[in-house]
């Protein structure tokens, strides 16, 4: 009987919420897929809330859960590697020793990196030392990138506009030749209005996915994404129908934190649970 695809996770932890692997771990697991969690800080929620606990993992202890996981050969065996919000530039250091050293003893193996650093209203959120490390060093490991316009354009110094624009802002990142990079909540000058797209560019061209733009905006929402193309790949869908799928489950989320007037994305809507459970090719 064949293992399910094994996907290493890096990115942050929150005790309350659904942000980081709290947000990404359940929709993998759901899909069917075996996730090794490793976490880059550990909060109590989100800074949204008036008081914030807990901090960055210290690096000598980052690296001692590295070296766990070489131990017990979770590189070769693991058909993903993902990696997010990071909370040192230390660790960043050693977030990408760790992918480089991966996939030189996996070829077989897919790195999403989703460039977790900023957005259109708070700016850039993390030290410019973890975000220099994302743009020198890790989007060039990655296979699939997933940054906004925002991440997208601070890392390129190119304003976000039109198609033109993303591909000349995908030509300036280092990214691999082979790679694929997914912008994500895209509103260029001509996306249609109440919409936002999800935009592919790779070597096979571009493809333009457009979802209804929903009055609500909450943490957590690109890194529940990320996981959900992760589990669409991992179920043997394409990379357009993994984003489609994606999309479509990410909204059913905002929509149910919406209802319930809720301040981080719901995970436990009935028919969320029951697309992942079902989340197999055509």
């Amino acid at each position: 009987m064949p293992h399910p695809p094994f996907v290493i996770s890096i990115q942050s932890q929150v005790v309350f919420g659904h942000v980081g692997n709290s947000a990404a771990l359940f929709p993998m697991q759901a899909a069917g897929l075996e996730v090794a969690a490793i976490p880059t800080v550990i909060f109590s929620n989100t800074p949204d809330y008036p008081t914030l606990r807990g901090r960055p993992l210290p690096p000598e202890f980052f690296s001692d859960l590295l070296q766990g996981a070489r131990e017990r050969g979770l590189a070769e065996r693991a058909r993903f590697i993902v990696s997010g919000y990071i909370g040192s530039p230390e660790v960043a250091e050693m977030v990408a020793d760790f992918v480089a050293e991966a996939k030189a003893l996996n070829p077989r193996l897919t790195y999403l990196c989703d460039p977790v650093m900023g957005d259109d209203g708070p700016g850039l959120y993390v030290p410019e030392a973890i975000a220099d490390t994302m743009r020198d060093r890790l989007l060039p490991l990655a296979d699939l990138a997933t940054p906004n316009p925002f991440e997208l354009s601070w890392l390129t110094g190119r304003r976000i506009s039109t198609l033109t624009d993303l591909q000349a802002a995908k030509e300036a990142l280092r990214t691999s030749q082979t790679g694929h990079l997914i912008v994500t909540g895209c509103t260029l000058d001509d996306t249609s209005e109440g919409w936002l797209e999800s935009i592919i560019l790779g070597p096979d061209g571009i493809s333009r996915h457009p979802t209804e733009h929903l009055p609500i905006a909450l943490p957590g929402t690109g890194d529940l994404f990320s996981g959900l193309v992760v589990a669409g790949l991992g179920s043997g869908h394409d990379l357009p129908h993994a984003v489609e799928m994606a999309q479509m489950l990410t909204a059913r989320a905002l929509g149910r934190a919406q209802a319930l007037g809720a301040g981080e994305v719901v995970l436990s809507e009935p028919e969320f649970r029951c697309a992942l459970l079902n989340l197999g090719p055509e």
